[in-house]
């Protein structure tokens, strides 16, 4: 019995999701790719100011655009996100079963 929760592949094989953990927001662009392909809306656009503070992405006062985890338990371990992420932002890890 595996110490991480297990799926199973079609053709009946094991497969481990590993689940969202982390994004790095300093390397991420903005491109928005992630959250295209993400299937369970656990991503979202925010806006960071020149201070550093969180703002709405649509804000004028966001100097830069990034990607957040918005709903992290709503992650299904796919790590769709991670492949097309052409930065690497992605931190991702198996849960304990």
């Amino acid at each position: 019995m595996s110490e991480f929760v297990q799926g199973k592949t079609k053709g009946g094989g094991a497969w481990t999701p590993k689940f969202v953990e982390d994004l790095n927001q300093k390397a991420c662009i903005g491109c928005g790719r992630c959250f295209k392909v993400c299937p369970q809306g656990v991503l979202n656009m925010i806006g960071i100011t020149e201070d550093g503070d969180i703002v709405d992405a649509q804000d004028d006062d966001a100097e830069k655009k990034v990607m957040s985890i918005a709903n992290g338990d709503n992650c299904i371990g796919c790590q769709s996100c991670s492949k097309v992420c052409g930065k690497s932002c992605f931190t991702h890890s198996a849960k304990a079963a």
